[in-house]
């Protein structure tokens, strides 16, 4: 069962991002290939004509000339990308829909829509890959869910803090992985498959900058009350204290 925390206004959202990249062990699937009874969508009752089993590579050289252990290697590498790309889409989606604030109603809703639609592109670039690789794809959204390395937050309604700190935390999860595979293809001669990443790469990192940005502890909104009580207690009612992050 997933638990629910509640956050107390103390909680420093990006101390939390890098203790969860302490505990992060990420890890490909790379034995998951081929038919697997125990995945959703790896069993049907439809008669099709059967081709290739899924994350599995092509005998042959697929128009790509490098040795079939190293194009399905790099493929299941990549196929574990977009999977957790699609994941982090879901969620982006979500916390787009769930904007709400004098901050965030127009400026991170907008930021988000940017972050989703260059998503999609990168689902499409790292799909568009694992196929000229010779490999198949995972399609079907919970296997999708299970071979990602990072995961979906629970449902519901939480900060906007909350929010974004939970996609700094996949951004940087995302980044690391990508860099491994980058190492990986360089190594393998696979240049193609870094000069794709690479470019996916450096858009994670905006998206990653973008929000720890937005998490600092600066900001031009300090409250209405001193619009309000007419105390003009614009940062309180007591002495200016420049270590208090919340005054």
């Amino acid at each position: 069962m997933n638990t629910i925390q509640v956050l107390s206004p103390t909680n420093n959202e990006i101390s939390e991002v890098k203790e969860s990249m302490n505990n992060f062990n990420g890890a490909f699937n790379l034995n998951k290939s081929g038919f697997d009874p125990n995945m959703p969508g790896h069993s049907s009752d439809h008669s099709m004509v059967f081709r290739q089993e899924p994350r599995t590579a092509k005998k042959e050289l697929a128009g790509i000339g490098l040795p079939q252990n190293i194009r399905l290697e790099i493929g299941l590498m990549l196929d574990d990308h977009q999977c957790a790309l699609t994941i982090a889409l879901h969620q982006y989606n979500k916390h787009h829909w769930l904007t709400e604030g004098a901050e965030s109603f127009f400026s991170i809703h907008h930021m988000l829509d940017e972050h989703i639609q260059k998503t999609q592109k990168h689902i499409d670039m790292i799909g568009e890959r694992v196929a000229r690789l010779g490999v198949v794809p995972t399609a079907h959204p919970v296997t999708q869910h299970k071979l990602s390395y990072i995961k979906h937050e629970v449902e519901g309604r939480y900060t906007m803090r909350d929010f974004l700190r939970n996609d700094l935390e996949n951004e940087l999860k995302m980044q690391e992985m990508m860099r491994k595979t980058i190492t990986r293809a360089h190594e393998a001669h696979d240049y193609g498959t870094a000069e794709v990443l690479q470019e996916v790469l450096l858009d994670r990192e905006d998206f990653g900058y973008h929000i720890y940005s937005l998490l600092e502890d600066d900001t031009l909104v300090r409250g209405m009350n001193h619009l309000l009580d007419q105390q003009n207690d614009i940062v309180r009612r007591n002495s200016i204290n420049s270590q208090d992050k919340f005054q």
